[in-house]
């Protein structure tokens, strides 16, 4: 028996259709818009950087506002559009002494249009303790933020200091390190350099 015509065409897209969904079957789901490449980021990571722990899928962040050394409120929000280091400290906090310069290192190095290293001092800080507090380290170049009711730390479950994450353009939570790093690491700036990379294209 002779098929028709059309029975030939719908019989070719069937078999088209089916070879079509045996090669993404085989070849895996596509990688989402966005998406970090973690085996990259993981090849990069050496010192304090092995702390840094890139989650499954990005984290939604706080929006309750913060206090800036002028006295206005102003929210994470602000920042989309770009990558974002955000450092939760506090002036009693021994290693964020410590740590402090190298996130105002980081800043001079990388921070563009593109990264911003973003400090914010959480639970009860009085700004002159805090401007003390820069003054005496030699940062000059970082914002002093507060977080007086812990609100926003407290959303983002950071427990205790310091604490660091690291924020997508579109401002999401997509990495975190726990304790005291040196953030002008070799490390840490490739690892910054290429989650601020286009992903390739297929």
């Amino acid at each position: 028996m002779k098929l028709s015509l059309s029975a030939l065409v719908y019989t070719a897209i069937g078999l088209g259709a089916i070879a079509a969904a045996a090669f993404v079957f085989l070849q895996g789901p596509a990688s989402q818009p966005g998406q970090l490449d973690r085996a990259a980021i993981d090849s990069l990571k050496a010192g304090d950087m092995k702390k840094l722990v890139i989650h499954d899928s990005p984290r939604a962040v706080s929006q309750a506002p913060f206090t800036d050394e002028d006295g206005n409120q102003g929210r994470l929000s602000d920042y989309a559009g770009k990558h974002v280091v955000l450092n939760f400290w506090a002036t009693w906090c021994a290693p964020c002494r410590k740590e402090m310069p190298t996130l105002s290192a980081l800043q001079k190095s990388m921070g563009s249009s593109d990264l911003a290293v973003v400090t914010l001092a959480t639970g009860r800080n009085p700004p002159p303790a805090m401007k003390a507090f820069f003054t005496e380290i030699g940062v000059e170049n970082l914002p002093l933020h507060r977080d007086p009711e812990q609100q926003i730390a407290r959303e983002m479950e950071v427990l205790g200091l310091p604490i660091t994450v690291i924020l997508d353009p579109e401002g999401r939570e997509v990495a975190r390190l726990k304790g005291e790093a040196d953030w002008n690491s070799q490390s840490a700036r490739a690892i910054l350099s290429n989650m601020m990379s286009p992903p390739a294209e297929e």
